[in-house]
């Protein structure tokens, strides 16, 4: 499943759907990002910045989808707030699979293990198992939509999920390249989403990433070529000649995701999927919000972007409503 698909099912949605944008929370532990894995050493005190977040989603129009892992699963007080929003019907909650610290713990811990799809794939489906029915009971409602931690899908992520239940897989950022590590190549990925198998089990709902610049036709050929020459390609955005822009407000621009937001959309793009780490609802978990001008400056790029989509006439949609558009 990490493998791009040698010929994609695009799938459809009817003239009545137009462009919508879905907001996805990696809803997840503190820990040391640069620091090696382990299976403590991390913190769950960002969950008290969850009421006002929700809140927040709501004044602006959005409908999180909080992809919870089995640390959030598991604390009382996560369960409580996002289980509310879940129950009001203003807000949805996934699955987030971070295997280090999610049991069974059989493997060793590393960077490539990190990567869920790398496991053997008995040690694969009884994590994600075991969470999936963790949220089931946690939540009262069965999740249908996953992300692999870390993007890190593989040959067997695609029957585990069938088997569980889930309808939409939105674990791959496409354009990205996590190989280094032992993690999945997704340069060549699509970009819309896409059926995984004939059958329609099982809907591709990729992290929306674009290029844009004058060499954007080109983007995925020179991401190739910098991988070798770094330096030489260091001053193609500074140029305005290619620049990568994921709809994320971690290290992304208010300025740099509106222009994302026009070429996506002006590629008639149906669905605008946008991502955010949950600690980062908090100052000092993550390097995107150091302090509280950190979590400020998140909170402005949310209310700007959902401003625009706004003005552009793109409109909330849930996961629910994706999987019933594109059946239909």
């Amino acid at each position: 499943m990490n493998e791009a698909p040698a010929q994609p099912r695009p799938a459809g949605f009817g003239p009545e759907f137009g462009q919508r944008v879905l907001l996805t929370i990696d809803t997840e532990e503190e820990f040391d990002w640069e620091a090696p894995f382990t299976r403590d050493g991390h913190g769950l005190k960002h969950v008290e910045a969850l009421p006002r977040f929700q809140s927040f989603c709501e004044e602006i129009g959005a409908h999180p989808v909080y992809l919870v892992d089995w640390p959030i699963a598991n604390d009382p007080r996560a369960v409580e707030i996002i289980g509310d929003a879940v129950k009001r019907g203003a807000a949805e909650v996934g699955v987030q699979l971070h295997p280090w610290v999610n049991p069974p713990f059989d493997e060793e811990v590393n960077a490539r293990n990190s990567y869920v799809g790398n496991l053997p794939r008995d040690q694969e489906e009884a994590k994600f198992s075991l969470l999936r029915d963790r949220i089931e009971a946690a939540f009262g409602t069965a999740p249908q939509i996953y992300r692999a931690g870390r993007y890190g899908l593989g040959p067997a992520s695609s029957e585990i999920l069938k088997s569980g239940g889930i309808a939409i897989d939105t674990s791959v950022r496409s354009l990205f390249d996590y190989s280094h590590d032992g993690g999945p190549d997704y340069t060549n990925h699509p970009v819309r989403p896409y059926w995984v198998d004939e059958d329609r089990a099982l809907l591709e709902l990729p992290l929306t990433t674009i290029y844009w610049g004058m060499l954007r036709q080109l983007g995925r050929q020179i991401h190739r070529l910098q991988r070798h020459l770094p330096t030489f390609f260091g001053g193609f955005s500074r140029f305005g000649l290619l620049e990568r822009i994921a709809l994320t407000p971690e290290g992304v621009t208010i300025d740099e995701a509106i222009r994302g937001i026009d070429i996506a959309l002006d590629d008639n793009l149906p669905v605008l999927v946008l991502s955010l780490h949950s600690p980062s609802l908090a100052p000092g978990n993550t390097e995107y919000a150091e302090d509280e001008a950190g979590v400020e400056a998140l909170y402005d790029w949310l209310r700007a972007v959902y401003a625009y989509l706004g003005k552009r006439g793109v409109r909330s949609v849930t996961a629910r409503e994706i999987i019933e558009a594109a059946l239909r």
